[in-house]
């Protein structure tokens, strides 16, 4: 008989002015000590109403982590390669990397960015980077539920996307008093962030509102277990994150991850020296488009 999860926490996260000046707004989704929220560093939900042609962001470095960008609204991009609402990309950092995120043009969008943990033994992993465009997203519709899957195993379907640190995530509509149960492996770390309507949680029914973070209990056991969720009268829409803890510690200063401060003193020597290449460069068997 499978586990059934519980919400255990919740609180809404506060906006604050972004990094990208006027028109832009932040919200830091994941809080709390690592080894609680362990593969997951940090997820920020950010929003952008860009009202001038003056371009923003730039070139910025990465190493130790993946980062993965899931678009909600809008788009985001260059000539190169543009991400549109719906579309996921995951970048492995590991080694280190250049990443360009520039917006040159009037604009509006709204994306989730994940830092999510590398295992140990391949922290400093090749670069790479995957992209899945929303028209070939893993979806399916049962008992009221749609899921799109970007990453993971649920629901009898899979992803593409290749994980160092396996983890699922997707993104869920479920219809107004609809229910849907999701198998989860028990251990995985799991939070919930509700985008639209109202989800109540659980065999309890804990209830989580617009823009409320709600994490489960995780079990030490290997084993399966069971998650009921229920759409409030209007229905929700909500993102799901699910992944397997590392037990590793971690060291986080400015754009990188590393496991000692030793290691964060050598990434800004390797930076500076130029030794990092942009992310457009690594080889092409190291970029994947799903």
């Amino acid at each position: 008989m499978s586990v059934k999860r519980r919400l255990v926490r919740q609180y809404k996260p506060n906006e604050h002015a972004g990094f990208l000046g006027a028109g832009h707004l932040a919200r830091p989704v994941i809080q709390g000590d690592f080894m609680d929220t362990d593969p997951f560093i940090m997820l920020m939900d950010d929003m952008l109403d860009k009202k001038t042609d003056e371009p923003v962001g730039g070139p910025h470095p990465h190493a130790g982590f993946e980062t993965v960008t899931l678009m909600l609204e809008g788009e985001m991009g260059d000539e190169a390669h543009t991400m549109k609402g719906g579309d996921l990309q995951m970048m492995t950092a590991g080694s280190g990397i250049i990443h360009t995120e520039t917006i040159a043009k009037k604009m509006s969008m709204r994306l989730l960015q994940l830092w999510l943990t590398l295992p140990k033994n391949y922290r400093w992993t090749k670069p790479r980077v995957q992209d899945i465009p929303l028209n070939h997203v893993p979806k399916i519709s049962v008992q009221g539920a749609e899921i799109k899957l970007y990453s993971g195993s649920l629901a009898d379907i899979s992803s593409p996307v290749q994980n160092y640190t396996p983890v699922i995530i997707a993104d869920i509509h479920i219809q107004p008093d609809a229910s849907t149960v999701l198998n989860l492996p028990a251990s995985y770390t799991t939070f919930l962030y509700v985008l639209e309507g109202t989800l109540l949680v659980g065999d309890e029914k804990k209830l989580l509102g617009l823009n409320q973070v709600g994490w489960l209990e995780r079990s030490n056991k290997e084993e399966e277990s069971e998650l009921n969720l229920y759409a409030g009268e209007k229905g929700t829409r909500f993102v799901i994150y699910s992944g397997q803890p590392q037990h590793a510690k971690i060291v986080s200063h400015g754009p990188f991850i590393g496991d000692t401060l030793e290691d964060i003193s050598r990434l800004y020597q390797e930076f500076r020296a130029g030794k990092m290449r942009h992310i457009s460069s690594v080889p092409e068997s190291q970029k994947m488009i799903w």
